[in-house]
C-alpha cells in the first residue's frame, strides 16, 4: 500500500464532516481534488470504506476503523514535529479549548497574543452549546472550557476573564420611555429564547421564574447570530449577551430596552478540571492569562463599561 499522510488527512476530515463538499471547504481544497484522493485512497482496499444512499455519504464500518488508525498516525507524526521544536526550545503541542457560542466574541481576544509569541502550538477551539462544553470538560477531552455559568456537578478551578452583562434589546425603532420599565413588561412581548441547553437560555428562564413572569408568545432560535437577526427584523424581544451586541448597538440596529432588574451579570470564566495533569503548553496559557488578561480587557474591552 501506498497511502500518503495527505490522504489521510483528506479521509479523516470527510469521516468528521461526513461531506465531501465541507471536507473541500474546511480543507481549503477543491471538491474534485478531495473526490480524487478519497479514490486513490479507497482504491488500496477491497472493502468499501464509505457508501452513498440517497445521495448521502455514510462511512462503513471498516471506514471507521481506519479512520482511527488514521488519526493515531497522524497525532503520531505531530508528535514528531513536537519533540523537534522542543529540542530547538520552542514551546510545542495543542491547546484545546471549548467554548460555549457566545463565548466565541470573547475566547479569541484572549488567545491571539499568546498564540503569537508560540507559533509552534496548534490550537484547537470548539464552539457549541453549553451541554457538550461540559461534556467535552468531564470526558477530559479539552484542557480548559469557557463558560458564563459554571456547572455544579463537577470539581472545577476557574479563572474570571470578564463581566457578562445580559439586556433586554428590541429592534431599533422602539419608541418606549427610557425610565426602567416595570418587569410586567415581558407580559406583552413576543419573546426569541436560545435553544435549551443555551447558558442564555438558562439565565432567560431563571429570571422568568423568579419573577413569576409568564411568557405569552414565543419563539425559539439554535443560535445567537439568528436570534440577533430575528431581533433586528422585528420578530421580538430577547435577552442578550452585551459582548455579541457591539457593532449593532453602535449603528443602531439594536436598541437596549431598560427593564427593572437588568442587566443581568454573571462572569465569563476559565475553567479546567480540578487536579487536572496539565501540559506544559497547558500551564504555559494560564501563566500568559493571569499576566495579560487586563491588558486584553483594556485594549478590546473597554466600551463595556459604557453600557
Amino acid at each position: 500500500m501506498k497511502y500518503t499522510l495527505h490522504q489521510l488527512q483528506i479521509f479523516l476530515k470527510i469521516v468528521e464532516t461526513k461531506s465531501i463538499t465541507r471536507a473541500s471547504e474546511e480543507l481549503n481544497l477543491t471538491q474534485p481534488a478531495v473526490s480524487i484522493q478519497l479514490r486513490n485512497f479507497q482504491d488500496q482496499f477491497d472493502i468499501a470504506l464509505t457508501e452513498v444512499i440517497g445521495k448521502k455519504l455514510f462511512i462503513t464500518e471498516f471506514g471507521l476503523e481506519i479512520a482511527d488508525t488514521a488519526r493515531k498516525i497522524i497525532e503520531q507524526v505531530n508528535e514528531i514535529d513536537y519533540k523537534t521544536m522542543k529540542f530547538k526550545g520552542i514551546l510545542s503541542g495543542k491547546l484545546t479549548v471549548s467554548v460555549v457560542s457566545t463565548g466565541k466574541y470573547v475566547m479569541p481576544y484572549f488567545l491571539t497574543d499568546f498564540l503569537k509569541n508560540h507559533p509552534g502550538i496548534d490550537l484547537n477551539m470548539d464552539v457549541t452549546n453549553k451541554i457538550k462544553v461540559i461534556k467535552s470538560l468531564e470526558n477530559n477531552e479539552v484542557d480548559f472550557a469557557l463558560v458564563s455559568i459554571v456547572p455544579n456537578e463537577l470539581k472545577l478551578e476557574s479563572e474570571v476573564l470578564l463581566e457578562n452583562k445580559l439586556y433586554l434589546v428590541g429592534k431599533k425603532e422602539f419608541g418606549g420611555s427610557q425610565k426602567k420599565l416595570p418587569k410586567s413588561f415581558f407580559n406583552e412581548l413576543p419573546i426569541i429564547l436560545r435553544e435549551e441547553g443555551s447558558a442564555t437560555r438558562k439565565v432567560m428562564e431563571n429570571f422568568f421564574n423568579q419573577n413569576d413572569i409568564r411568557l405569552g408568545k414565543k419563539m425559539q432560535l439554535t443560535s445567537n447570530e439568528a436570534v440577533k437577526q430575528a431581533v433586528i427584523s422585528g420578530l421580538g424581544y430577547s435577552i442578550m449577551p452585551l459582548i455579541g451586541l457591539k457593532n449593532e448597538l453602535e449603528k443602531g440596529d439594536l436598541k437596549i430596552i431598560p427593564v427593572s432588574g437588568f442587566p443581568i451579570q454573571s462572569t465569563w470564566r476559565l475553567i479546567w478540571l480540578k487536579n487536572k495533569a496539565m501540559s506544559p503548553v497547558a500551564k504555559t496559557y494560564l501563566e500568559f492569562l493571569r499576566k495579560e488578561k487586563t491588558t486584553v480587557i483594556n485594549e478590546y474591552f473597554s466600551w463595556i463599561t459604557s453600557f
